[in-house]
């Protein structure tokens, strides 16, 4: 599955539970890439679908772990 679709899907089941339940509810998306570029365009897009919360894997490095928290502070986001 596309991550595009599965953010999408994760979402709309998100949204469901919380207008169901009448609680916040939430989703870890994991916005991993193979570059930086790809995973602000993720972590943008999860943004605009409501998500305020994002994952990567420890796998991509610490540098890339600051930039990505460094971007998701700056965007009111929690990695």
């Amino acid at each position: 599955m596309h991550w595009r679709d599965r953010f999408l899907y994760c979402m709309g089941g998100v949204n469901q539970a919380a207008a169901q339940t009448g609680e916040s509810k939430g989703h870890y998306l994991n916005i991993t890439a193979g570059t930086m570029e790809e995973m602000y365009k993720r972590a943008e897009f999860a943004r605009d679908l409501g998500s305020c919360i994002v994952m990567v894997d420890l796998i991509i490095g610490w540098t890339a772990i600051q930039s990505i928290s460094n971007w998701c502070r700056e965007n009111d986001m929690i990695l």
